[in-house]
């Protein structure tokens, strides 16, 4: 573990220095910790008990519970669905809904016939949530239409927030530690447990974000505190809700959004400066610190799934994952709104996977029981998600440079 530590701040600290050289040649850090959590994994041969661990596990549920609330906080617009709403519950209330159907379907002949519908609605949510970090170069194209840009920012934003519960759900019926029988048993660990995370998500979100519109109204901070503030607010938040038995995911998320509304949105009218972005800095570099980890145990994990052998048939299962998956749902869903067909495409077809799938993968390969249900698992995130590394990384170059429509229309 001490070795895993120093590789990962050594190269860490080796790609902040030449990172603007890298970007120009569009290699990002995703690409730079798979490639060196790969090389440390064949030559310590480790990668097991580094994978398979609780310290990653633990890792993994704090990196999530920080990557909830950034998220929650960043979506623009004084909306809940930022600045296209509709656009955007289509995506996350048909489209995702959807696209875990489908891909529960899919892998009934794919994947191994041992698995039950607890586990593949397990590997559904591990494979299907996106994330721009593979993609960010498109987000950032101005060339690219700014309701797209803006419609893939919600999405990936909330769709691992509101997958979050779903997972934990799966988790527990496909036979964690606390196992159920059957779905109303599932769901009454996992109800109370939500109730409970709702509850604690919304107190602490607006007794922080009313702390600290009160004592900056008074001059009692100062920039750096509230920077502490910020880093504080999910971890506190996570660990109290956890510590009384909720869900500290869904209490992180939750906290998010009720601390943007009454930190950012609700004063918008009163207070100049309408988006605290100086105070969301340490935040967001911790947050970025954090998911360097999750890239570098991704290449652990494809070791470990390249030395159990990949089928032909998890490969299949993938690649139907990256594109009918994600594609099809989304243009059903976007279905009767006047977004161009053109850019309800290129949305479909932009579906990144990132950190998110990465951090289900790892929780569910540390707590489900040994054995096809934890290999398959985390075998399909890794594949899942270097696959997108390599296609959207490419790709998104691609999209950007596709003569756009013209159109401007509201769903």
């Amino acid at each position: 573990m001490v070795l895993t530590l120093v590789v990962m701040a050594a190269v860490a600290a080796g790609w902040s220095l030449v990172a603007g050289r890298l970007e120009r040649w569009h290699i990002r850090t995703p690409q730079v910790m798979v490639l060196a959590g790969v090389v440390v994994a064949l030559v310590t041969e480790a990668f097991i008990d580094t994978v398979n661990s609780t310290v990653a596990q633990h890792v993994a549920e704090v990196i999530l519970a920080v990557l909830l609330f950034v998220d929650a906080t960043e979506v623009r617009g004084g909306r809940l669905f930022g600045e296209e709403p509709g656009l955007a519950a289509r995506a996350l209330l048909i489209a995702m809904p959807l696209s875990l159907a489908l891909a529960v379907v899919i892998g009934w002949p794919l994947l191994p016939s041992a698995l039950g519908w607890p586990a593949l609605l397990v590997i559904a949510c591990i494979v299907v949530p996106i994330d721009l970090a593979p993609a960010e170069s498109l987000v950032r194209d101005r060339s690219v239409p700014e309701r797209v840009r803006g419609l893939l920012n919600v999405e990936s934003g909330y769709n691992d927030g509101i997958m979050s519960p779903l997972f934990l759900f799966a988790l527990v019926l496909a036979g964690t530690s606390s196992s159920a029988d059957t779905p109303l048993e599932a769901l009454g660990t996992a109800v109370p447990s939500a109730v409970k995370a709702v509850l604690a998500g919304l107190c602490f979100g607006l007794l922080i974000a009313w702390l600290m519109n009160t004592t900056e109204r008074l001059g009692w901070t100062t920039d750096q505190s509230r920077r502490i503030t910020m880093v504080a607010a999910p971890l506190l938040t996570y660990t109290v809700t956890v510590a009384v038995g909720g869900n500290g995911f869904v209490a992180a998320f939750v906290c998010g959004i009720a601390f943007r509304f009454l930190r950012q949105v609700a004063p918008s009218q009163r207070v100049k400066r309408r988006v605290r972005t100086p105070d969301m800095q340490l935040l967001e570099d911790t947050a970025a610190m954090a998911t360097i980890a999750m890239w570098f145990y991704l290449g652990n994990a494809a070791v470990l799934t390249l030395w159990h052998g990949i089928s032909w048939q998890l490969l299949l299962y993938c690649l139907a994952v990256l594109t009918v998956v994600r594609i099809v749902p989304m243009l059903l869903a976007l279905t009767g709104s006047s977004m161009p067909w053109r850019e309800r495409l290129i949305v479909g077809a932009i579906g990144p996977r990132g950190t998110t799938s990465i951090v289900f993968g790892l929780l569910a390969f540390n707590d489900l029981p040994e054995g096809d249900l934890a290999d398959t698992a985390l075998a399909a995130m890794t594949i899942t998600v270097i696959a997108s590394v390599l296609l959207h990384g490419p790709g998104s170059l691609l999209v950007g440079r596709v003569p756009w429509s013209k159109r401007r229309a509201t769903a």
